[in-house]
């Protein structure tokens, strides 16, 4: 209820705000995003910050759904509050109490309307793989070696045949809580050499479960030469799971950007 003036009746009935976070993290240590009952998660821990920063109990909404071991730069969060903070202050008092693999990259004010998920026009990850004779000691959290040199051009011969809208159902892994279609755009798959490393550039407005993961695993081995490039095309037309190559690790993976 509002007074004459446009302002609440109750001093203690504070307009609510809604905050978008830029969220960055190392999955090594994490159970994935989403909160599970005794396990460590992004969602858990995110949660727990705000509760204590704003002295209210808050909760997340995401924009996508990372797994055990995978990494973000670009996550997406909203949550509401009646706190007063100022807006500018938010990173700077939430990554004084989360611990030191999860920080807030930056914060914005936004709407009731705008959810994390559903408002996002795409989502873009980047899966670097390490392809030298012996795994760096310092990215190996961060990346999936293979010892034996990959043909990237093949690779990208390989990705050329995902781009556009497919059904993506040959690439998703059993064992989703998600239903309905398996129809996805796939606006970007690029596949580039840099010295040692090989990445994986992939964007598209959704993606199933683990299907980042699946086509990595399957570009590899056309990248080994176990597989012929042509043959990820008829994989796709075949529907069938079976088909695919070996679901990469997850560590190579990381979440790098949501577009709006």
């Amino acid at each position: 209820m509002q007074s004459d003036q446009g302002l609440p009746a109750d001093p203690q009935a504070l307009p609510v705000r809604f905050v978008k976070l830029i969220v960055e993290y190392e999955g090594t240590k994490f159970s994935g995003l989403q909160w599970q009952k005794n396990s460590r998660t992004v969602q858990g821990e995110l949660e727990t910050a705000l509760t204590r920063v704003m002295q209210e109990p808050v909760r997340i909404l995401a924009a996508g759904r990372t797994d055990a071991g995978v990494h973000a730069t670009g996550q997406t969060v909203k949550f509401q509050t009646v706190n007063r903070i100022p807006i500018d202050r938010v990173p700077y008092a939430l990554n004084s109490v989360l611990p030191s693999d999860l920080r807030v990259r930056r914060a914005e004010r936004t709407n009731w309307e705008f959810h994390p998920r559903y408002d996002a026009k795409s989502r873009v990850y980047r899966y670097r793989i390490d392809n030298k004779p012996f795994r760096s000691v310092l990215m190996r959290r961060f990346s999936h070696h293979v010892p034996r040199r990959l043909e990237v051009a093949a690779m990208q011969r390989a990705a050329e045949a995902l781009i556009g809208v497919h059904d993506f159902v040959s690439f998703e892994a059993s064992g989703s809580n998600e239903s309905g279609s398996t129809i996805r755009q796939m606006i970007k798959l690029g596949v580039r050499r840099a010295g040692g490393w090989v990445l994986v550039t992939v964007e598209a407005n959704a993606f199933l479960y683990r299907m980042v993961r699946n086509i990595v695993g399957t570009l590899i081995l056309v990248g080994l030469g176990e597989m012929p490039p042509e043959r990820v095309g008829e994989i796709l037309d075949g529907r069938d799971r079976g088909l695919a190559g070996p679901t990469a690790p997850p560590q190579g993976l990381c979440l790098v950007r949501v577009r709006y």
